[in-house]
């Protein structure tokens, strides 16, 4: 049984909240780049970057917006070998003394956004990072927090937080699937 928790407005009014909070934290667009980490993270991360460039005039959002693989950086990738690497889409100005902003849709134990640093490492040296997230469900194993968070949602460890997306999922919609005892 699931049950919603927030819809396409509560949605929206999250993400521009965390565009304005990032700007605010940047002061402005300049040497801003935004990486959204597959799948969701790169959808949430693509809206971000339109709501800022509709903030802050002259920002193109395709020169500050990019994607980051962290498929084989993963530390469980034994349990889970079959994920299909994505491609990685750094804006042309690079991170190197940049302000990166990872995106992602549910920040649970901290394990991706481990793996997403490590790859963040390969690809330069950014001034300073930060994490944004639409949902944070806690259960961290890593000491790693959200910076910017649409919507903390406390939750039990056997509960699942669904993130629909219109663009993946043809749907709009955070929902947490409750535990299920099998008999």
């Amino acid at each position: 049984m699931a049950r919603t928790v927030l819809q396409q407005a509560d949605i929206a009014r999250a993400l521009t909240r965390i565009s304005h909070e990032i700007l605010e934290s940047n002061r402005g667009a300049n040497d801003l780049v935004i990486l959204g980490i597959p799948t969701r993270g790169v959808v949430l991360a693509d809206r971000i970057g339109r709501i800022i460039a509709g903030i802050e005039q002259g920002t193109d959002p395709s020169a500050i917006v990019g994607s980051l693989d962290i498929t084989m950086y993963r530390d469980d990738l034994a349990r889970h070998p079959t994920r299909t690497p994505s491609p990685t889409q750094v804006p042309r100005q690079g991170i190197d003394g940049k302000t990166v902003v990872l995106v992602d849709d549910v920040l649970y134990s901290g394990r991706t956004i481990r793996a997403a640093l490590d790859a963040l490492n390969d690809l330069g040296r950014p001034r300073v990072v930060r994490l944004a997230t639409l949902v944070d469900r806690g259960h961290r194993d890593l000491p790693i927090r959200a910076d910017f968070v649409g919507k903390n949602l406390p939750t039990s460890r056997e509960e699942r937080i669904n993130v629909r997306l219109t663009e993946i999922d043809g749907t709009e919609e955070v929902s947490i699937e409750e535990a299920t005892s099998e008999r």
